[in-house]
């Protein structure tokens, strides 16, 4: 996280979901809390997804990382309009998630049903819970990625400060930035 790359992020306007086509995994905590407030993301689901007991596939697995140490899979429906042909459940032919819609709708802060993976992608986690990003040249090759090509190498932790800021918080922010500091030589990979 503390190189810079010739990517940014993309264009909120432009976005049509690419990162949907999957589904995503789902901390068990997580998936309470969306069914919790199922009332207020129900009117923004997709007119075939209404059904709050199908939007999570019933099988549970281990992910180390999550805070529960269990997560489960979002449902996937076949979607023709979507780039891939299937996408996951809350997703929406405009591109945008029902969770960060619903939660906007509601006065609330975006991202706050969104799961956290949802909110780290395009970055990921390695097997040792690292914040990373991988496969870059190939995103920011993709149409629909969540990263397109910049004229300038762009650190990391700047293109990716939103994500950082609701994840570690102000004060885990300002510590990432402090360790940042001590890398001077934060180039591209093509550099």
């Amino acid at each position: 996280m503390f190189r810079s790359e010739r990517l940014q992020r993309c264009r909120l306007s432009e976005c049509k979901g690419d990162c949907c086509v999957f589904g995503v995994w789902v901390d068990l905590r997580e998936v309470e809390d969306i069914m919790q407030n199922a009332a207020l993301i129900l009117p923004h689901m997709p007119e075939d997804c209404q059904n709050p007991g199908e939007w999570f596939v019933g099988v549970e697995d281990d992910d180390p990382h999550s805070p529960t140490g269990r997560v489960i899979h979002t449902g996937v429906e076949n979607r023709l309009e979507h780039s891939g042909g299937t996408a996951c459940v809350f997703w929406l032919p405009d591109g945008k998630c029902a969770l960060q819609v619903a939660a906007d709708a509601n006065g609330l802060h975006p991202w706050r049903f969104k799961p956290f993976y949802c909110i780290l992608h395009p970055l990921d986690l390695d097997e040792q819970g690292r914040i990373t990003l991988d496969e870059a040249e190939e995103m920011v090759h993709t149409t629909g990625s969540c990263v397109i090509p910049a004229d300038r190498p762009i650190p990391l932790i700047e293109t990716f400060e939103p994500e950082f800021r609701y994840l570690l918080g102000e004060k885990g922010f300002a510590a990432l930035k402090e360790i940042a500091g001590q890398y001077p030589g934060q180039t591209s990979r093509e550099e």
